[in-house]
């Protein structure tokens, strides 16, 4: 093999089942995963010759790696992955690279026409940045990519490209894309509409609110707004600072009328498959669940839980990101059922590893 293989520690719930051997000598991979320091989505690097490289994985648990966000750190390891494998098979090792090599490499990327998936300036700038946090953290000097040097930015890039929809050209948008119609107007043949209503009620609720779709798809059934405001048309929520990028909590406005969607989906197609899942024992399948027993307010709402073990445990609602609100389920009439924004809100008032990665992972 010539390439550098990446290996992303799983959430708890997905390791999937290990052999009672063990992998690889390793009687319990997730706890010796945890003992190295190592948490879910922590990226492990791969050589070749298939051992995990010890000192990318300082690299990984470092202050200058470990703080940034969890999508950030595997789209910076992506980019490196990229890297390694192109130094390898140009028998230079990582600590030895010179700025030529980065340019050469740069140049790979972003205008060779022997390269069949060249990139934008936009995404070049991305992949500068993460190899000059390793390179800065390896204290390779001089550095062979600073992402400060205007000589090692793309001069074409752009920041962001808008496109705005005309009211009209929107709600052609979400006929034909969510509800199955075509221009003009009449039900395709063929059209599977089984997620129609979530859909629709979705897209609803995140233009109303203006969230971001990961925001808006980790509200819990509980933060769903429900009461108007005085002049009838707008309810307001509370966002989490774990689900912001800002980290800061803040408060959102939700039209009635995207709200009575959300409702309307959460009363019929979520409810009737929410009961299919129970009636097919799905949720006792879960590997983690926790069931809410309170939810306490004050200056800050903390969220009361006990596990399949009996285990209880308690957290501030604030600081639950959107793979912890994924365990958390309540109490319903026939059982326990998701609390996550895909779940039954309120009704508005009127005044929701496989094993060879685990093997891999257990080879160095």
């Amino acid at each position: 093999m010539d390439e550098w293989w990446l290996v992303f520690v799983p959430d708890p719930e997905r390791w999937g089942p290990l052999p009672e051997e063990g992998v690889l000598g390793v009687r319990n991979l997730p706890a010796a995963v945890a003992a190295v320091g190592l948490q879910p989505g922590d990226p492990v690097f791969v050589r070749p010759d298939f051992v995990v490289d010890p000192e990318l994985l300082e690299f990984v648990l470092s202050s200058e790696f470990l703080p940034l966000e969890r999508e950030t750190r595997r789209n910076y390891a992506l980019d490196i992955r990229l890297l390694l494998t192109w130094l390898w098979r140009r028998g230079i090792p990582w600590r030895q690279a010179a700025e030529s090599d980065l340019r050469a490499y740069r140049e790979f990327r972003c205008d060779s026409p022997l390269n069949p998936s060249r990139i934008s300036g936009t995404k070049w700038d991305r992949e500068a940045s993460a190899f000059t946090r390793l390179y800065r953290w390896a204290k390779v000097t001089p550095g062979p990519v600073d992402s400060q040097r205007r000589a090692d930015r793309a001069a074409d890039a752009r920041s962001s490209r808008v496109s705005w929809l005309t009211p009209r050209t929107w709600g052609l948008w979400q006929d034909v894309g969510l509800r199955g119609l075509g221009p003009d107007g009449t039900p395709v043949p063929g059209w599977d509409g089984r997620t129609e209503l979530r859909n629709t009620s979705f897209v609803g609720f995140t233009l109303s609110s203006g969230l971001r779709r990961q925001e808006s798809g980790a509200i819990l059934t509980f933060e769903v707004p429900s009461r108007p405001l005085r002049s009838g048309r707008y309810c307001h929520g509370q966002m989490a600072r774990a689900l912001s990028r800002s980290k800061r909590d803040r408060t959102f406005y939700a039209s009635v009328e995207s709200l009575r969607q959300v409702s309307a989906y959460a009363e019929s197609e979520r409810a009737w498959a929410v009961a299919r899942a129970q009636a097919q024992g799905r949720y006792e399948k879960l590997p983690m669940m926790r069931l809410i027993t309170k939810v306490t307010t004050g200056r800050t709402s903390t969220v009361h839980w006990v596990d399949r073990d009996g285990v209880q445990g308690r957290h501030d609602l604030s600081l639950l990101d959107w793979r912890e609100r994924q365990w958390l389920f309540i109490e319903g009439p026939q059982g326990p059922e998701p609390a996550s924004s895909r779940s039954a809100p309120p009704a508005i008032k009127e005044s929701g590893p496989s094993r060879g990665d685990a093997e891999l992972l257990a080879g160095g």
